[in-house]
């Protein structure tokens, strides 16, 4: 039997490269259980975005109970997951709310973006982009989606066992989360725990594969600083995943020791539960631990988050201004930079702990330097926009929505890095607005530029340009409406995690804003069935696609539409950087990387600096 390598390096036919079945590799060989790395993105893609409907509507739920508390759900968002008989009671309960904003932060952030961001861009992209057959390991590459399966299926499994899902919000802090009994939380929270253990492993599967590739795999002349910055982006985010994830997988497995063997890490001496002192429990613990060990891993998981994002920004907007990208070293070196100084400012979520103020004060000051390399990028991408010809293509419109949302998203962060203004605003809607902007705004309007620019090459066909710029500009001013008036909320004192606002008569002004923010989710919600059913539809109905309709420099549109397994006929050579649009070196206004240049418009170009 042949290993993975020796197929890999066996020679292609023709029709293989044009997206024609493998002759010898069954349905289940080639859709489900595939080796190729570009089938493994696609799933980790529709994975990604069913977990982000399921998400999203959780989070409509919430906002029902916000904007209107106490009445009765209607019919369009009653649904059978909700716990607690939701569908006969038709009101929220408490403890049910608790629920429901637990499991949106969740499936958005471990089962929605970090599988958009990391799994799919990551996978398709990168072999592609640097001109490799594959990723070096295709087995363990196809475990990394197969492991993540499971995972989102114990966390959907815990809406149907008793006492209902984890509801100690999506931190699980300690020791709300430590105690098996505490306010009901049961089975639900051991769920919770043991599916994030499982895809921790498919991630850390993954980041070994994406790292490896990058190191060893590149085409000849695909040196580092030739690399486009989706692969740097996602090169940097692997490393970050490879170092991050293992301290949360210890800090939950400690959590479960705490909930099943009667271990206290977490659970403080003395502490009871209602009428039922803690059996078996010395106590002792330090809840505070978890929080170090869980935002140890939380802040650079922010970054695991939006730095694929920003490197596929870069690229959309270096297309479609028909320009070099502004400063490219600096944006990879801002990124690193980024990524860095993600590992010495989780104490920021802390302010409120009881910190000693000198410690506080170093990572307030931390804090706000990185917001030095995030402007960076900012300028970068306002110079790579500055005398171009822009093309408001869709993924052009979704790139410029990140940057500026993104931006909006920095600026709020800067007032949190600052311990007074933290004091007063940590536990109102200002964070919640924040990092919004900085996960929807950002990373999403990221990932919808990502599949809209990279559709043609997954499957061969353009997906609708009129249908893509109504979801652009809907999603756009609904985002706006939804999440900017958070701020106004926050400012006025209005508390976040907090079940009924009539219960404070000091917020009753504010109940109209909270009202208009749910109007405006549902109706953002309800925009995302149109990008839905435009890939759907475009799968099947959509204009064809040349093998380069966008006409970019990257080697991943040198092949054809779909490209077949293996890739590469030829494994390229690269002869220079990822954005030479414009380029003196062309006759053309851009310039693929796989093509060699006269030698005296070299020289010319070098004259004028370009590299």
């Amino acid at each position: 039997m042949e290993s993975t390598a020796q197929v890999l390096e066996r020679p292609h036919a023709t029709e293989e490269h044009h997206g024609h079945a493998h002759p010898q590799l069954s349905f289940l060989e080639k859709y489900v259980f595939s080796l190729d790395h570009k089938v493994i993105g696609i799933q980790f893609m529709f994975s990604s975005l069913f977990f982000l409907l399921v998400g999203g509507w959780l989070a409509l739920l919430v906002r029902w109970q916000l904007g209107f508390p106490g009445q009765a759900i209607p019919w369009y968002l009653a649904g059978f997951l909700v716990p607690e008989s939701i569908a006969s009671a038709s009101v929220i309960q408490p403890n049910t709310y608790n629920t429901l904003f637990t499991m949106h932060a969740t499936f958005m952030v471990f089962f929605a973006i970090m599988p958009m961001m990391i799994g799919l861009f990551g996978n398709f992209l990168i072999p592609l982009q640097i001109g490799a057959r594959d990723m070096a390991f295709p087995v363990l590459n196809m475990l990394s989606f197969w492991l993540s399966v499971p995972a989102g299926l114990l966390m959907l499994a815990s809406f149907f066992v008793e006492g209902g899902p984890a509801s100690a919000g999506w931190t699980s802090y300690a020791p709300l989360s430590a105690v098996a009994d505490f306010t009901g939380v049961g089975v639900g929270q051991n769920l919770w725990g043991i599916s994030l253990l499982v895809l921790g492993v498919s991630s850390i599967m993954g980041a070994i594969n994406y790292i490896t590739t990058i190191i060893n795999m590149r085409a000849p002349g695909m040196t580092m600083f030739r690399m486009p910055l989706p692969t740097w982006a996602i090169f940097i985010t692997a490393i970050l995943l490879l170092l991050a994830i293992p301290v949360l997988s210890a800090a939950i497995g400690l959590l479960l020791m705490d909930r099943t063997l009667h271990t206290s890490f977490f659970i403080p001496a003395g502490l009871t539960v209602t009428g039922n002192p803690l059996a078996g429990h010395t106590g002792g613990g330090q809840p505070l631990l978890w929080q170090h060990l869980f935002w140890f891993f939380g802040h650079p998981e922010v970054y695991i988050m939006i730095l694929p994002a920003m490197g596929i920004t870069s690229e959309i907007l270096a297309v479609f201004a028909r320009k070099p990208i502004f400063g490219y070293r600096a944006m990879i070196f801002s990124i690193s930079a980024i990524a860095f100084l993600g590992w010495i400012v989780w104490g920021h979520h802390m302010f409120q702990s009881g910190m000693n103020p000198v410690l506080g004060t170093t990572f307030m000051i931390s804090t706000m330097v990185i917001a030095v390399p995030s402007a960076i990028k900012v300028f970068n991408w306002l110079g790579t926009l500055w005398g171009g010809q822009i093309q408001f293509t869709v993924p052009m419109l979704n790139a410029l929505a990140f940057v500026s949302m993104f931006t909006i998203g920095g600026l709020s962060g800067i007032f949190m890095a600052s311990t007074p203004v933290d004091s007063f605003i940590h536990d109102t809607y200002f964070i919640v607005g924040h990092i919004h902007y900085v996960l929807f705004g950002g990373s999403l309007f990221a990932g919808f530029a990502g599949i809209t620019f990279w559709f043609p090459k997954m499957f061969g066909r353009m997906m609708n340009p009129t249908i893509g710029k109504i979801h652009f500009w809907l999603t756009f001013i609904f985002f706006n409406c939804t999440f900017f008036p958070m701020h106004i909320l926050g400012i006025a004192g209005h508390m976040r995690r907090i079940f009924d606002p009539n219960e404070y008569p000091h917020l009753a002004h504010l109940q109209p804003i909270n009202t208009f923010i749910t109007v405006s989710a549902l109706l953002l919600g309800f925009t995302q069935l149109i990008f839905i059913a435009n890939l759907f539809i475009s799968l099947r109905t959509g204009k064809r696609a040349g093998n380069n309709p966008w006409r970019s420099n990257t080697l991943e549109w040198t092949v054809p539409s779909p490209t077949g397994h293996g890739n590469f006929e030829v494994v390229p050579t690269v002869y220079h950087g990822p954005y030479e649009y414009s380029s003196p070196m062309t006759d053309e206004d851009f310039l693929p990387q796989d093509q060699p240049v006269d030698p005296e418009r070299m020289k010319l170009a070098q004259g004028m600096g370009h590299h």
